[in-house]
């Protein structure tokens, strides 16, 4: 990537990214179709596609790691009481509410976790 400006600015893009789709998320984890938890199933698809295509189109684990911190982040948000008392992750659905906070921790470290493989492919590109 270039400059650091450049690069500071990728970081809050992909933060504030990451904080609308933890809040998109974090309101629709709980939609159902029949019984199947469509809103739970998406939210984790797309949490997932958003860091590993911060990760991919940046080429930074920290673009990567500062959009799982905005998913993390408006997580951590929602699930607090509101000042009415008022929840948005219910004993109710504590599995799924359970399920959501977990999946954007998880898939952030496997997404910054993964190794940097575009040396070894360009190496053996080159001895060939």
């Amino acid at each position: 990537m270039g400059s650091r400006s450049s690069r500071l600015a990728a970081w809050a893009i992909a933060l504030v990214v990451g904080l609308v789709y933890g809040a998109a998320g974090s309101l629709a984890h709980a939609s159902f179709l029949g019984v199947v938890p469509v809103g739970l199933i998406l939210g984790v698809i797309g949490a997932g596609a958003l860091v590993i295509a911060l990760r991919l189109l940046t080429g930074d684990r920290w673009a990567a790691l500062a959009g799982g911190g905005g998913i993390m982040l408006a997580t951590y948000f929602f699930s607090l009481p509101s000042p009415g008392g008022s929840v948005l992750f219910t004993v109710a659905n504590e599995g799924l509410a359970l399920t959501w906070m977990a999946s954007a921790p998880v898939l952030t470290a496997l997404v910054v976790a993964w190794p940097d493989l575009s040396g070894v492919r360009r190496a053996r590109s080159e001895s060939n």
